[in-house]
């Protein structure tokens, strides 16, 4: 599969008289974009010929249908008052956009040195991130958005799903609805797993879908997260970071696994 030959697939399969196709063949990008509004994303398509390598017309089918939802909100004008209950965080990572496609700032704040919280507000099939003009035009404040945004996350599901690898546990969350990294956030949450745990708690957000938490009881443990989680920082359709993190005393700190080693920390081999 080449990008010509992909590129017209996802052309023909999003075909429709209000959208337009622009290709920019130096970064080999396709834009979609709402003919009025000027509203659209850009889409990588060697990131989307990886994925079809790997998952062939089932990764087109993710894709055109993550485009044609994504669109679609666009072009509605978003209305938070009254739907609180569909407003959540999303992390990204720290080279994600801060502005949106139309230069309007975007509502985030700073979590850790790899990653950032976004908001969201969720609308069934997808969810459109808020920017600063929906605030001001309903006359919202970050801290208003934060407090509803953490309480409606800790009200999803949390069950965890368990596998034993070379003496070291691993626990996924995957519901994929959109805010299985997000789940991150949830710091009660995280408490209380590291209460369950017999060695080191390590935590790995690789993509938006996936929530790895590792019980890291020998040093085979930090060699496996490791190649797990780029694994799935690789194949994720919105990657996050391929590095995980030490959660102790509440806090997530970033760490460097070097193959056979311990993890580094700031620099300094963890002891």
């Amino acid at each position: 599969m080449d990008s010509k030959k992909m590129r017209t697939i996802i052309q023909e399969r999003l075909n429709r008289d209000d959208w337009s196709f622009n290709y920019d063949r130096e970064k080999d990008e396709l834009r979609i974009e709402d003919r009025i509004t000027h509203k659209g994303m850009t889409l990588s398509i060697p990131g989307v010929i990886a994925k079809w390598n790997m998952e062939k017309d089932q990764a087109i089918d993710e894709i055109v249908y993550y485009i044609k939802e994504s669109l679609t909100v666009m072009t509605k004008e978003l209305e938070l008052t009254g739907k609180e209950k569909q407003i959540f965080p999303v992390i990204r990572s720290t080279s994600f956009p801060t502005e949106s496609n139309e230069g309007i700032p975007l509502v985030f704040e700073e979590h850790t040195a790899e990653t950032r919280i976004y908001y969201a507000l969720d609308l069934g099939t997808t969810y459109r991130l808020i920017d600063q003009s929906i605030m001001d035009r309903e006359q919202w404040d970050i801290e208003r958005m934060k407090e509803i945004a953490r309480f409606n996350i800790r009200s999803l599901d949390y069950t965890l799903k368990e596998d034993k690898v070379a003496g070291n546990t691993f626990y996924f969350l995957n519901k994929n609805d959109g805010y299985d990294a997000s789940r991150i956030l949830n710091e009660s949450f995280l408490l209380k797993v590291s209460q369950q745990m017999k060695g080191t708690m390590a935590v790995a957000v690789p993509h938006q879908d996936v929530l790895i938490i590792a019980d890291v009881e020998n040093e085979t443990g930090y060699d496996i997260l490791a190649q797990m989680t780029m694994s799935f920082f690789a194949n994720g359709r919105v990657p996050i970071t391929a590095l995980s993190f030490i959660y102790e005393d509440g806090k997530l700190e970033p760490i460097f696994i070097l193959g056979k080693n311990r993890p580094m920390n700031n620099g300094k081999k963890k002891d």
